[in-house]
């Protein structure tokens, strides 16, 4: 009696503490990315509750119904070789778990990777989302605009982030909208994304990078198509050109408000892929001039020897 009294005292101070608590971000899903990876988060969730109530009912069953209390003092237990079955059972059970949640897993991960279902026909939009201590920077390069801790995306459109640093590692994180994914210096990475309802949302990095970490969030808003394009048009009628100067002290380590501006860095300092990649510096035709200058000073060295 006690026991039940203790564990309904329990759920009662739990469910009054949950009471007040808002939603968590990765459970109030604004697309099918970020629905997939709270699914994913439940099933989860659901197998490891499993596991552990039969453990916690197998446990306390075990230490009730064989307490040494209920055995005659004279009691030695029997000498037991082992059972095929039981051992079958825990040895079988859990690899079956494991091969479960590891299913679940690849599947999910080649789900969010990909464009979501219903939009692999559509043009994506580009952005450049690019991280500095302790800024984010959102390069439009198609509607030729660029914003600062801030981003405007359209609903029901593919949106494809292409991430990368000026600095140190960033994780770019929108929790409503997809999982994170990692912004580094000389290489672009890719999230993709869809907004399925208009709506306001917080991003974040997620990796630590120093002092000023946990002020490096920027705004998500989505809007209705005809909206955003009205955005746009407001933009370039209001907004004042960037400059490389301008970006250069952006790029200085602190904290800023949201900015906005038409243009992109990308016509000054171009993102690292392709050509301006980082294993890619140099030119064609400066790597194949060093390479023959190479070629001729070793032929020269060879006619030195004779």
């Amino acid at each position: 009696m006690k026991i039940k009294l203790a564990l309904l005292f329990g759920l009662l101070t739990i469910s009054m503490i949950l009471t007040g608590c808002e939603p968590l971000l990765v459970f109030d899903t604004k697309g099918p990315q970020a629905a997939t990876i709270s699914n994913v988060i439940w099933i989860s969730i659901i197998t490891m509750a499993v596991v552990v109530i039969t453990v916690i009912v197998l446990l306390i069953n075990m230490l009730v119904k064989y307490r040494a209390s209920k055995q005659p003092e004279d009691y030695e237990p029997p000498h037991i070789e082992g059972n095929p079955i039981v051992e079958g059972i825990i040895v079988g059970i859990p690899i079956l778990i494991v091969a479960f949640l590891s299913f679940v897993s690849v599947i999910s991960t080649y789900q969010v990777e990909a464009v979501p279902e219903g939009y692999e026909d559509q043009e994506p939009l580009v952005i450049y989302a690019s991280s500095s201590d302790w800024k984010w920077h959102f390069a439009y390069p198609e509607e030729d605009i660029e914003t600062v801790n801030y981003v405007f995306i359209p609903t029901h459109r593919p949106v494809e982030f292409r991430l990368y640093s000026h600095s140190t590692i960033s994780s770019f994180w929108i929790p409503q909208l997809a999982g994170q994914k990692y912004a580094m210096a000389d290489m672009v990475n890719k999230l993709n994304v869809v907004a399925d309802v208009p709506a306001e949302m917080v991003g974040r990095n997620s990796n630590f990078n120093g002092a000023g970490f946990a002020e490096n969030t920027f705004n998500v808003t989505s809007l209705e198509p005809e909206e955003f394009d009205s955005w746009i048009e407001d933009i370039h009628a209001t907004a004042e050109p960037i400059t490389e100067e301008e970006f250069t002290k952006l790029l200085e380590p602190g904290h800023l408000g949201q900015m906005t501006f038409t243009g992109t860095h990308l016509d000054f300092l171009p993102a690292p892929e392709g050509e301006n990649g980082g294993h890619n510096h140099g030119s064609s035709e400066t790597d194949h001039g060093n390479h023959e200058d190479h070629e001729d000073t070793d032929t020269e060295s060879e006619h030195d020897q004779h």
